[in-house]
């Protein structure tokens, strides 16, 4: 049976490994202190997402699931959690930047958008700055009500 849930202190490992393996940035995990909300199945995490608050604006990262669980469903419910999180906490906008989910995320309401578009305080963090390349496609959601 799955859980979802936010991310407990002993967490912290098996997502930092779901990370690596799946080829996502970890350097900046410990300053950047993300807050992660993680899909468990049997005591254990399979997926895995994040925000990192910037104000009213967030950087939704790190969205992960274990490769043998990808394309069950697990990502989305990942993603509908932390744009809830979001909403709740005072955040009416998410910023994110892909290499490789671009499609999943404009199923999800996310819209292209110019890198030098995303507010500069998301562009001053280090995921813009040197862990996703220029290459990295942006994309936004407005959160309100409606979506």
């Amino acid at each position: 049976m799955s859980e979802l849930g936010s991310a407990a202190a002993v967490d912290l490992i098996a997502i930092r490994e779901l990370l690596e393996s799946s080829g996502l940035p970890t350097s900046d995990l410990a300053s950047a202190r993300p807050e992660f909300a993680v899909i468990r199945d049997g005591g254990q995490v399979v997926a895995a997402g994040a925000l990192q608050r910037f104000g009213s604006i967030a950087l939704l990262r790190s969205v992960v699931v274990s490769s043998e669980l990808r394309r069950s469903g697990l990502g989305r419910l990942v993603v509908v959690e932390l744009e809830r999180l979001a909403r709740t906490g005072g955040i009416d906008q998410l910023i994110l930047l892909t290499e490789t989910a671009v499609g999943f995320f404009a199923r999800q309401g996310y819209r292209v958008i110019d890198r030098g578009a995303a507010p500069k305080k998301v562009q001053q963090s280090e995921e813009f700055r040197s862990l996703c390349p220029g290459s990295a496609t942006c994309m936004a959601k407005c959160l309100d009500d409606s979506t």
